[in-house]
């Protein structure tokens, strides 16, 4: 890896349930932009129908244009659905985030699973999901550890606070960390995936190493790098 490349800013993504994501700019915003736009160039499809929610509680309320800056985003083929975090002084910006129905072209069902009633007070930290995940499905868990007992189809997405566990084939997409945990972990029995992210840092399929296509693996966090190896 060269210097260049060290140093250039980090782009994280975070899971927001029915299928969106959250992309959070950091200034300065062109080494941000020059960034993103690498990533972009190693992976040119990951944010096509992809709805995107830019959450802009980083930047200062001196960033100049932020208009200006969402049409930038826009014209890399980033299809923004709405902001948070604007600050009052930024003209013509507010927070709006528009409802994400039909977001995705393939009109299928998005399922999001809410955590099952628990029995006692204490809310549980772990779902377990006895089946598969299919194409178009979400599956959110915001207070644990998520385990799908089966497969994970290619444009399924499954997304935890905790880490995710897959016993089968792990096809589509697989946030874990959701909410800033970067203990998380991803384990999964095949590798097949579009996309791996804890802690809203994040590979897509181009960068997977070709041999660990179809292994048992681990995905974790070393500091600002995502760790994928084996399970021996």
């Amino acid at each position: 890896m060269n210097e260049a490349s060290e140093s250039r800013p980090k782009i994280r993504v975070r899971g927001r349930s029915l299928m969106a994501i959250v992309l959070s700019p950091e200034p300065p915003l062109p080494e941000w932009l020059g960034a993103l736009d690498a990533q972009i160039s190693a992976a040119p499809s990951f944010f096509e129908q992809r709805a995107v929610i830019v959450d802009l509680t980083a930047l200062p309320s001196t960033t100049p244009d932020i208009a200006g800056f969402l049409e930038e985003l826009e014209q890399r083929g980033i299809r923004i659905i709405g902001t948070e975090g604007a600050h009052p002084s930024w003209s013509g910006i507010k927070d709006s985030i528009r409802p994400l129905a039909n977001t995705r072209a393939s009109g299928k069902p998005v399922e999001i699973r809410p955590p099952p009633p628990a029995a006692s007070a204490k809310e549980p930290n772990a779902l377990v999901i006895d089946r598969p995940v299919r194409s178009g499905q979400s599956v959110v868990f915001e207070h644990g550890d998520l385990t799908v007992v089966g497969s994970v189809s290619s444009g399924a997405e499954i997304v935890a606070t905790g880490s995710i566990h897959v016993y089968g084939t792990l096809r589509g997409r697989a946030f874990a960390g959701l909410k800033g945990n970067s203990r998380a972990r991803i384990f999964c029995r095949r590798l097949e995936a579009e996309f791996l992210a804890i802690d809203g840092l994040y590979s897509t399929a181009d960068e997977i190493e070709p041999r660990l296509r179809g292994a048992a693996v681990q995905a974790w966090l070393d500091g600002e790098s995502l760790m994928i190896a084996a399970l021996d």
